[in-house]
């Protein structure tokens, strides 16, 4: 983890535009999920108000994984809720509703989580919220401050507005990645490759052109892709027998 934020977090007087853009512009170049998923904490982290350290948990099966952090201090917390087995993180993930607590010394929904980041951190507020990619409930975004009662209504809507973001931008990144995989693992079938360069050729179109008629013509016929690309070698031959 980081000890402290990245270049991401210099934004200067270009504010959440500039962060927003560069998130999306880590999906659009294909950057990997670890790099957005850092570049979304530090956002959190430098647009929210009163946030001093933000990370994200993310569900994984059974286990649940910090995948990145602003600083070793949010790491440090996510880690203490998981050995507590409480704290905003974890009930944001099974919630709808923001999961705040201003000041951690009056904390009554996380106790143990309470006694020891007073202890062992310099935290004394937390709040957690869900993260949901595709209708499903996959982590939760977790902002931490320094000081008792800096999460106010602002920072909840600033917060909020960070994690529909999120969602949306990984949402995309998992579909282009898919796609990704999709096109690979494609382009070793050689019928499927054959198809793509009989269409480029014969309707003097692109590659991605031709894949996605191919991938339109199985999804509206229900025919696997290698039918269809036997189908368009056939009526090929068939124009020269």
């Amino acid at each position: 983890m980081p000890n402290g934020p990245s270049e991401m977090t210099h934004t200067g007087g270009d504010g959440p535009s500039a962060v927003f853009a560069r998130l999306a512009e880590m999906v659009y170049d294909g950057d990997d999920f670890t790099q957005v998923y850092q570049a979304i904490c530090d956002a959190a982290a430098t647009l929210v108000p009163g946030c001093a350290h933000a990370s994200l948990m993310l569900k994984e099966n059974d286990r649940h994984v910090t995948v990145a952090a602003s600083d070793d201090i949010a790491a440090q917390v996510d880690a203490l809720e998981r050995a507590e087995q409480e704290g905003p993180c974890l009930d944001a993930i099974e919630n709808d509703a923001p999961q705040v607590e201003s000041e951690l010394a009056r904390s009554t929904q996380w106790p143990r989580l309470a006694r020891r980041a007073i202890a062992e951190t310099p935290v004394r507020g937390a709040a957690g919220f869900r993260l949901m990619i595709r209708g499903r409930k996959v982590g939760a975004l977790n902002l931490f401050s320094d000081n008792a009662g800096e999460f106010t209504d602002k920072s909840i809507d600033q917060a909020i507005l960070i994690t529909a973001f999120a969602a949306v931008t990984l949402t995309a990144l998992h579909e282009h990645q898919e796609a990704q995989t999709l096109r690979e693992g494609l382009a070793s079938n050689r019928e499927i490759g054959k198809a793509i360069g009989l269409l480029m050729a014969f309707h003097d179109i692109s590659e991605g052109r031709a894949f996605d008629l191919l991938r339109k013509t199985s999804q509206d016929m229900n025919i696997k892709l290698t039918g269809v690309a036997r189908e368009v070698i056939a009526h090929h031959n068939s124009k020269f027998d």
